[in-house]
Order: C-alpha cells, then structure tokens, then sequence
C-alpha cells in the first residue's frame, strides 16, 4: 500500500467535527449532563432570590438593581462546584472506559477530545446561566419593584459572566483530562468557590490571579450601607481573560494530542 492510500484511509477513519460533536452530545444525554445543567441554573436563581427577598425592605419595595446585587453574589457561589461536575463527569467516562485509547485508534486524539467537549459544555453552560439570568430579570417587574431596569447593565453582566464560566469550565476540562482521581479536580471546584466569595474583599491585582477572581470583577451591583448601587464591571478585564484563555486551550489541548495514552 503506498503513502498516498494510507493517508486516504486514516483521513477516512477519522471522524469529522460534526460526527465527533454527536457523539459527545450523545454521551452528555447519557450522563445527566442536562440535569445537572438545571441544577446550576436552579441553584443560581435559588440564591438570587434568598438574597433578593433579605435585602428588600420591610415596606416591600423592591429596587430594581437589587436581584442584579442578588445575582451577582448568586453565580460565583452556584457556579464553581457545578462547573467543575460537569467537567468531570464528562471526561471521567474517558478515563474508565479507555476512551482515550479508543479515540486514538479511530483518529481523534485527546486533545481534540477535550475540545469537543468543552465545545458541548459550553453551550450548556450557558444557556443554564444564561436563563437563570433571564429568570432572574423577571424579578424586576414583580408587584413593589421601583427604580428603572438597568438593561444594559444587565445583558452586559450576563454575556461577562458566561464568559468567566466558560473560562472556568475549560480550566476544569484540562484539570480532569491530565488527573485520573476525579475527587482532585472536584476539589479544585471547591477551592473556587472560597476564592470566587473572598475576591470581593481583595484588591483588583488579587483578583485578576485566578479565573474564580474574575466573577468579583464583574459585579453589576453591591450593597452600599443599606441600600443597593449598581457598579460597572470591568469588562476589558474580561475580554483579556478570555483571549488568554483561548489561547491556553490551544496550547494545553495541542500538548494533550501529542501526548503518549
């Protein structure tokens, strides 16, 4: 067999993107991935209205900028252990099953893996967090709600905290892809959310260290005293995040597919 059909036959047997996508989105459906999906999303309208309802005043007035304070608090508390289950189960079943060799076999290495992966777990992703956010705008237009709705603010504060799940949720794919003990990156996850809540209170240079650092950076509102103001979140810092990260899953996913199973 000379050079040129060998080469036919392996580009053959490799499947494309589309077919690489189905599979994984076909594994997702068998591992609940959608569930837990719902779970993320639930538990950050859960917490957006614990928040909401403690900080409305006893008259029942509702200012519109408090569910975007409630939210704002609400995702990076939900977000980093869920994110980090979702990254695991997804390429946990790689690691059980051989999948890793199976896939060198049929022509997708482990780092293309990972990126069809995080290609499905990102579009979860976001549309659980999301639709929690869209929930939660539902608040402002509840009986006792006052002020005008800071639309802009909003939309602005959802797109950049999708973003910095997204960054989040890439950083766990590569943590669990390079770890068979699953209960590391798990704890990864837990680690997150201490330094997602305590990012509030560190200077900005602190917070920019870490992915996790970043939800603190976007905050649309806070409490002030007892009354709640809208903040501007810093979305250049977001923007860099995400060019840095893009090019990091480039680089860690290439090093994945040159890598021995």
């Amino acid at each position: 067999m000379t050079t040129e059909t060998r080469s036919v036959h392996s580009v053959r047997l490799e499947p494309g993107a589309a077919t690489l996508l189905r599979n994984e989105i076909a594994k997702c459906r068998h591992l609940r991935i959608g569930l837990v999906t719902a779970l993320l999303a639930v538990g950050i309208v859960g917490l957006t209205l614990v928040g909401t309802l403690a900080g409305a005043s006893t008259d029942g007035d509702l200012p519109a900028a408090l569910p975007l304070a409630g939210l704002s608090l609400a995702v990076p508390v939900a977000s980093p252990v869920i994110l980090a289950i979702l990254a695991s189960r997804a390429v946990d079943i790689e690691h059980q099953g051989g999948g890793w060799l199976l896939g060198r076999t049929t022509g997708v290495a482990p780092g293309r893996l990972c990126r069809a992966k995080l290609g499905v777990l990102a579009a979860a992703v976001a549309v659980g967090t999301g639709g929690a956010s869209v929930v939660v705008a539902l608040l402002t237009r509840a009986p006792g709600a006052t002020g005008p709705v800071p639309v802009s603010l909003w939309l602005g504060y959802t797109v950049a905290a999708i973003v910095v799940s997204l960054v989040v949720l890439a950083v766990q794919v590569l943590i669990s892809a390079r770890i068979d003990n699953q209960l590391i990156p798990l704890g990864v996850g837990i680690v997150g959310t201490v330094v997602a809540i305590c990012s509030s209170g560190l200077p900005g240079w602190a917070a920019h260290l870490t992915p996790w650092g970043y939800w603190s950076l976007i905050a649309a509102a806070d409490y002030a005293g007892e009354s709640v103001v809208t903040l501007q979140p810093s979305y250049v810092s977001v923007v860099a995040l995400a060019l840095l990260a893009t090019a990091g899953v480039v680089v860690a996913t290439r090093r994945l597919d040159r890598q021995e199973v």
